[in-house]
């Protein structure tokens, strides 16, 4: 690794604390940026992680009114509440992810970041109400649920790769009844979806929008997975039918839709994910409605990375994405 990789890329400054590392990467892993000087284990053919995950940090850290306490559901490689504690640098998490893999990795994640005293590691299911029962309820909950039903399973190259995509233990209902259980009063939650979820929808090889690089600067590359389209009209399916889907799964948790924001991966073309944030109805005036932001677009009509984009990467600690060659 070259000086120019530790501290910047060029000619951006990486913030934030460096970590004290002391942590190697075995055969099959890669250790990769993730923010600032946070890193991540990675497996080279498993599940990476996504800008899909970084922008629910983004979008969490954001809006939520204060954070002591944080969970991560279905946590994976731990690369959401990585971000969200690099940007909440007083908060503690709890995550709870139940392939001991993912949790190994996140696990040496931790470690590598320094991050040990504020950091517990649940090995779970999110569904069994006992994973967190000992814990205080959360200020803010995240998480970053399959995409797809288990009808739509494809071969996969890791078996770590397959439950990150798949519905295997649970939809974003579960998710929600989790979060539901969990939260403390006024607390958040905050979540990823498709706008587009149909039964029947095909899997695609990404969960959305793909980490294709590595151990340098811009390592987050825009590649929408594939629309779903109906197979006898061959026209697109309902591009919103995701965001019902979120919508119902909320309501049936006594969670109230706060705010929305619908990810455009080029300009000109339709959102194919979005950044949900809710709260406990409990918690609200009744008759609260949702209030729906202007898309963020990640890229412009000619490829360029989008100028808002570029500002949000910086505020997670990434550099723009529109540097030219130095």
């Amino acid at each position: 690794m070259n000086a120019d990789d530790d501290l910047g890329y060029r000619g951006w400054r990486r913030p934030g604390p460096v970590p004290p590392r002391g942590v190697d990467a075995e055969p099959g892993e890669t250790l990769d940026y993730l923010c600032g000087h946070f890193r991540i284990f990675q497996y080279e053919r498993g599940h990476r992680y996504s800008t899909d995950d970084v922008l629910t940090a983004w979008y969490a850290t954001q809006w939520s009114p204060r954070v002591d306490r944080a969970a991560d559901l279905g946590s994976g490689i731990g690369s959401v509440a990585l971000i969200a504690a690099w940007r909440l640098p007083g908060a503690r998490f709890c995550t709870v992810e139940a392939q001991a893999m993912s949790a190994r990795l996140a696990r040496k994640s931790i470690r590598y970041n320094g991050l040990e005293a504020r950091f517990t590691v649940y090995e779970g299911d999110l569904r069994d109400p006992s994973i967190l029962a000992g814990e205080a309820p959360f200020d803010l909950v995240t998480g970053s649920p399959p995409y797809w039903p288990a009808s739509a399973a494809t071969g996969a190259v890791h078996p770590q790769a397959v439950p990150a995509r798949i519905e295997i233990r649970g939809t974003v209902a579960d998710y929600a009844a989790a979060a539901a259980r969990i939260l403390a009063p006024g607390g958040m939650f905050v979540f990823v979806f498709p706008c587009n979820r149909n039964p029947g929808d095909e899997a695609t090889g990404s969960r959305g929008l793909a980490v294709a690089g590595s151990r340098g600067g811009d390592a987050i590359t825009p590649r929408a997975p594939e629309r779903p389209r109906d197979r006898e009209t061959s026209r697109p399916r309902d591009r919103f039918s995701g965001v019902l889907f979120v919508e119902e799964a909320l309501r049936t948790n006594d969670l109230v839709l706060l705010r929305r924001r619908d990810i455009i991966f080029k300009e000109g073309e339709t959102p194919m994910i979005s950044l949900f944030a809710a709260m406990r109805a409990a918690d609200l005036p009744p008759g609260r409605e949702t209030w729906i932001e202007p898309p963020l677009i990640i890229r412009t009509a000619n490829g360029s990375v989008h100028p808002e984009y570029a500002a949000v990467r910086m505020s997670f600690g990434f550099p723009p994405g529109d540097i030219g060659p130095g």
